[in-house]
């Protein structure tokens, strides 16, 4: 089925947390929000391209 952007960003629930990352060669940027627009982080995320850095990035989000 074909979907266009808006129809995409309706399928958003509560229940989706919407992440948006900047990825970056030694550090990344993220922001994470719940699908109803409210913030999950207040600014940008800063972690370290490791695994640990994104694991610390999901251990706050969720």
């Amino acid at each position: 089925m074909h979907y266009t952007q808006n129809d995409k960003i309706r399928q958003a629930t509560e229940g989706t947390i919407v992440v948006g990352v900047d990825i970056g060669s030694e550090k990344n940027y993220a922001r994470a929000f719940k699908g109803n627009g409210i913030e999950i982080t207040r600014k940008a995320f800063c972690f370290p391209n490791t695994l640990e850095g994104f694991k610390s990035f999901e251990e706050m989000v969720t």
